[in-house]
């Protein structure tokens, strides 16, 4: 089983939120900021399943719409799941999940403490994670740290989510891009909490630092739970399954030690779905 646990689609640079644009642009390679054709679909071949993260953030004046990726998932059919986008600050963060467990094509959450402007243990993000917890909902942690100059750092250190982990034990959190650039700080939570895991997918565009990460995973014996992403739309499944797979190459003359295929392997074929516990209500 192959699943691709990061991806994400919007229609203009705006709805990832003010300032949004240059970071696109910086990681596009194309100048195209769009990312809502049917490249998607092109994108996720080889893949059984397809994960499409949205994106809230009243901070940022940002919006990716839930019921456009209840609608999108819908009609891609077979493979296609969402990830609904909340904002713990808003008002009615609590009616909106209600919402989105009744509806079958969502099957997790997805949140930005940084780009929400907002403490992870903040009161209303344990509110947030309890219901999470209650309904088995995997919560899935932006770290948004790139898309605005004015989205707040210190909210993005993955060991704030210690706390969280301790008090809610049975909930399932998954940190975007092993928490960079913070990694050493992810590899330690991931080896101490149970139920939190990390997916990749941005790594995979800066090999260097991705080899260095997933040599700390395998060191620290928490590689198996790295989840694969291909961080669409800045690449295709194709394209994050090669980089993965080549990140050894520069290290036959360098005397460095290599990561085992077989690591990589199990990165790439890891059921994220069975792994986090997700059970979805008949296919959207």
């Amino acid at each position: 089983m192959i699943v691709d646990c990061h991806t994400r689609l919007w229609s203009a640079p705006e709805q990832m939120g003010v300032g949004a644009r240059q970071w696109l642009l910086r990681n596009s390679g194309t100048g195209n900021l769009r990312a809502d054709s049917g490249d998607h679909g092109q994108a996720a071949r080889g893949v059984d399943r397809t994960l499409v993260w949205g994106f809230r953030s009243q901070f940022l004046n940002a919006e990716i719409p839930n019921a456009y990726l209840a609608e999108y998932v819908a009609q891609r059919g077979a493979g296609f799941w969402a990830v609904a986008g909340v904002d713990p600050p808003e008002s009615d963060v609590m009616t909106r999940l209600e919402n989105i467990s009744r509806r079958r094509e969502f099957v997790g959450v997805t949140l930005s403490p940084a780009a929400g402007n907002f403490h992870p243990a903040d009161t209303r993000a344990m509110n947030v994670y309890a219901y999470c917890a209650h309904r088995g909902m995997p919560v899935f942690v932006e770290s948004g740290i790139d898309l605005a100059p004015a989205a707040p750092l210190e909210f993005a250190r993955p060991w704030l989510y210690d706390e969280v982990a301790r008090t809610f034990p049975n909930l399932t959190l998954v940190i975007s891009q092993l928490g960079w650039p913070w990694v050493a700080e992810t590899v330690a939570l991931l080896g101490k909490q149970p139920r939190v895991y990390a997916e990749i997918g941005a790594l995979l565009r800066r090999p260097w630092e991705a080899y260095q990460a997933l040599l700390l995973a395998w060191q620290a014996g928490v590689a198996d739970k790295l989840l694969f992403g291909s961080d669409f739309p800045f690449a295709t499944a194709a394209m994050a399954m090669e980089r993965l797979y080549r990140l050894n190459e520069p290290l036959r003359v360098t005397g460095l030690p290599a990561i085992p295929r077989e690591l990589l392997r199990g990165i790439v074929e890891r059921d994220c779905f069975a792994e986090l516990g997700i059970s979805p209500r008949g296919q959207a």
